[in-house]
């Protein structure tokens, strides 16, 4: 059998293994738009204070982007998206295993910080350190979810540098189809850490229904 590491995946290999396909259905992938809760004076002014803290400690420490993105950024905002109690577990860099139908390949890799619920499926979230990463991010990610161990729900992912947000949504019925969410980004007039911890929070509530 052959093994490939999930940071090596591209997108047409997804394509060609998976059948992956991106979708332009605008009804496809809503979660990110509606029903989004109304944040906080309280909940936005901690939100400006990461980002004020974010800011200064990338110019200062340029070479640790890695681990101040986790730190001071993402840990943060699943604090407040409530993803530190039950029902929710978290992981931090638990192993990831892909077995392609018909093959004898599968995709090793390993998830930064993994947010599960059984009836939410996974919500990965992925840290990485350049502007580039989100798009080069995108396939080792989209792999990460075709690993759901509940294939009739869908899986949502988030990629970050720390200063741009990106949110997935994949599903397996009806073919293997992905889609992605606007940019969000602390270069952005305002703070966009607010629509990013409103969608967190959505996603947060459907394990629940």
């Amino acid at each position: 059998m052959t093994t490939i590491q999930g940071s090596k995946v591209t997108l047409t290999y997804l394509r060609e293994k998976f059948n992956l396909q991106r979708t332009a259905d605008e009804h496809f992938f809503t979660e990110w738009l509606t029903d989004l809760a109304e944040l906080s004076d309280t909940e936005k002014q901690t939100l400006d204070q990461i980002e004020c803290d974010y800011l200064y400690l990338a110019e200062l420490r340029p070479t640790m982007m890695k681990y101040i993105v986790k730190m001071v950024v993402v840990s943060r905002l699943l604090e407040l998206a409530g993803f530190y109690r039950p029902p929710f577990e978290i992981d931090s860099k638990p192993s990831m295993e892909i077995f392609v139908e018909d093959s004898d390949e599968v995709i090793q890799g390993n998830i930064d910080v993994l947010v599960l619920h059984d009836r939410l499926c996974v919500l990965v979230i992925k840290s990485e350190r350049n502007v580039l990463s989100l798009e080069a991010g995108k396939p080792q990610i989209l792999a990460e979810m075709l690993d759901n161990p509940h294939p009739e729900k869908p899986s949502f992912g988030l990629i970050t540098n720390g200063t741009d947000f990106i949110f997935l949504k994949l599903t397996k019925q009806s073919g293997t189809k992905y889609a992605v969410s606007n940019n969000f980004s602390l270069t952005n007039r305002g703070n966009d850490l607010y629509s990013v911890l409103r969608i967190l929070k959505r996603l947060g509530q459907l394990a629940w229904q």
